[in-house]
């Protein structure tokens, strides 16, 4: 990022809190109080995103804190993220998405974290949203925050893709990240708020990107499965791809989005069906003249 993009979120940043969280001690002490304010981390985990990180870094950019641990990029990743601001952490070889999302809470300087992945970027309602709740204190130990996927040039907001629910935000010290080498997810012990502004999702670059990435995903789906003793029965084999495709496409309104709905849905049904395959083939299943 260049220098005058630097300095132009440092300085977007330095107004935030002049303008923000000044007020709010200044609004406070007009009232015989001073109001508490909590401080807020983003962290990031990253391999070789270039291309997005630099978006979602500006995202985050009204954070008091933020961390990017990278799992040894060969590209500019961590250039970009220093130039940026953002304080880089190298944490190589991968060593899980779990594991590695747990480091990045852990390096935050402050208890309260937003996390993002690289291919994300919190909206501007979001971010409202955040600095409006921050500007005294968060009632919850964590919030979920919907998610829109940006996919073939729109928005999707119909088939399992919308309304995505993520809790990203959330107090380090209630919980964190848990699950296994796939569909990883943040718990926390207490309760749980809900914000209304949505984290915006990139997860494609194209359809080869988003076919590659299936095959990549089924196989670590496949693996754990495997390992966990689980099983792909034949009618489960055929039965479950048929109502993913079902389930997208005509009960949950993929139908209404023409080419890509219909793109989602098949992809998605083919998802269910490889990661099955993958599955049956790990337990040996696979029947027929050889």
């Amino acid at each position: 990022m260049a220098f005058e993009q630097r300095a132009a979120l440092e300085e977007e940043r330095k107004q935030r809190v002049v303008h923000g969280r000044h007020s709010t001690r200044a609004a406070g002490r007009e009232q015989g109080y001073t109001a508490p304010v909590a401080a807020l981390s983003a962290v990031l985990i990253t391999f070789n995103e270039e291309r997005r990180l630099p978006a979602a870094l500006a995202s985050v950019a009204f954070c008091d804190d933020v961390v990017v641990v990278d799992g040894g990029s060969a590209d500019r990743t961590v250039e970009l993220a220093r130039a940026a601001g953002a304080r880089v952490v190298v944490n190589a070889p991968w060593p899980g998405f779990v594991a590695q999302r747990n480091l990045a809470v852990t390096h935050a300087r402050h208890d309260w974290v937003l996390a993002l992945d690289a291919d994300e970027r919190v909206s501007a309602p979001l971010r409202t949203e955040i600095e409006t709740l921050f500007a005294t204190h968060p009632d919850c130990c964590g919030y979920r925050i919907p998610r829109v996927a940006c996919y073939l040039g729109r928005e999707i907001r119909r088939t399992d893709w919308y309304p995505d629910p993520q809790l990203r935000l959330f107090d380090r010290r209630r919980g964190g990240w848990q699950g296994g080498a796939v569909h990883e997810s943040v718990r926390v012990d207490g309760r749980l708020g809900r914000l209304q502004g949505e984290l915006e999702h990139h997860p494609y670059a194209d359809l080869a990107d988003h076919v590659r990435r299936i095959d990549r995903y089924t196989t670590l789906w496949a693996d754990q499965a495997h390992a966990e003793g689980r099983s792909a029965p034949w009618p489960r084999l055929v039965g479950a791809p048929l109502w993913t495709f079902l389930r997208n496409y005509l009960f949950k309104g993929g139908l209404w989005l023409g080419d890509t709905g219909l793109i989602i849905s098949a992809l998605g049904s083919y998802y269910t069906f490889l990661k099955l395959a993958k599955l049956r083939e790990r337990r040996g299943r696979m029947s027929g003249p050889r």
